[in-house]
């Protein structure tokens, strides 16, 4: 089990150049982070876009040396897609080949001298092509519940619809599960989670009915658990939807907000593009950032940190000599969002 050490460890900086990973922790999110991975409950974390909640997810995995699972919702997510995938189309392909390629009543005379005592026998099953599980595979939660069983499905798949999350080197040690943007999903998906998040368990279709004596020499079975001081969940929301009520109890909760400071911006644009940009540019561009933010506060889309490293990402291409008078000419389209007459 972690402590509060673990997450407030090395400081409050986390930076992986290989990962283009730069962040920088509050101590309300460390504190945040831990409180809800002891508990054993997800953190919900709250925000406006572009504030860095899902950079938030992926800094604590990389400081926690945890394995990292992410599922970005949409308005069509439904609840089995967080948990399997099956890919229906493909097992009709499948279907139309095997009939194509059936052969006739002589060829399967022929044929059936060549199948194994065994297999007649009824000790092994004869493969299936076009067995339901060859087409199931595993969705977010089931990679961060149970990682090997979700890889042994993975592998028997033909064809994953997703794809397999990075292991890390300190993999045994717990998995940062991320479910990004829940406010775009109907309200029936968060509270479908009710059970997966309060039992850490659900259940797979197909496992343990079709092919139960196979998957379970493989360690696959009904129902798919997870471990809570292995795991720590985290979900985002932009604030576009209202949550159900009972979810959002679940759940701890923790709120992202951007601090008006030319400081703050400043000490955040330096950690990504250090030396490459000059300290007046850097603070320029969060004076300009603020001007436009206080601009469009009741507008719809008021400029934030993600705009800021945009600004400055364009900016880091350039000479130095030429980001100054650059900066004038390139802000509006990156700060400025809002129609205007």
């Amino acid at each position: 089990m972690l402590t509060l050490n673990d997450f407030l460890a090395d400081g409050l900086t986390q930076q992986n150049a290989d990962k283009s990973l730069n962040h920088i922790f509050n101590k309300e999110d460390c504190y945040a982070l831990w409180s809800a991975y002891a508990a054993g409950r997800p953190l919900l974390v709250r925000g406006k876009p572009g504030t860095g909640k899902s950079q938030l997810a992926k800094a604590i995995a990389e400081r926690l040396g945890w394995s990292f699972v992410s599922e970005v919702v949409r308005g069509s997510t439904e609840l089995s897609d967080l948990h399997w995938n099956f890919d229906a189309i493909g097992r009709l392909g499948e279907a139309q080949v095997q009939r194509v390629e059936a052969p006739t009543s002589g060829e399967q005379a022929a044929k059936s001298e060549e199948v194994p005592d065994a297999v007649k026998e009824g000790v092994l099953k004869a493969q299936d092509p076009l067995d339901p599980l060859n087409f199931l595979s595993p969705g977010a939660f089931w990679w961060a519940y149970n990682w090997e069983t979700a890889e042994a499905q993975y592998t028997r798949c033909k064809n994953n619809l997703r794809p397999k999350p990075e292991k890390s080197a300190k993999h045994n040690a717990g998995v940062v599960l991320l479910i990004d943007e829940i406010d775009k999903a109907e309200p029936d998906l968060p509270n479908g989670l009710l059970e997966t998040l309060g039992n850490y368990q659900f259940s797979v279709p197909y496992i343990g009915q079709d092919d139960g004596q196979n998957n379970e020499a493989q360690g696959v079975i009904n129902p798919i658990d997870g471990t809570p001081k292995n795991l720590l969940i985290i979900i985002t929301t932009n604030e576009e939807r209202e949550l159900p009520t009972a979810f959002v109890r679940r759940c701890f909760v923790h709120t992202l907000k951007m601090q008006d400071s030319v400081d703050w911006l400043v000490e955040r644009g330096e950690l990504h593009f250090g030396g490459s940009i000059d300290q007046p540019v850097y603070e320029q561009a969060a004076n300009q950032l603020l001007e436009d933010r206080n601009a469009a506060l009741h507008g719809r889309y008021p400029p934030g940190l993600a705009e800021y490293i945009d600004l400055l990402r364009a900016l880091s291409s350039v000479d130095k000599s030429e980001q100054a008078g650059l900066l004038s000419q390139i802000s509006e389209y990156a700060l400025k969002k809002e129609v205007t007459a």
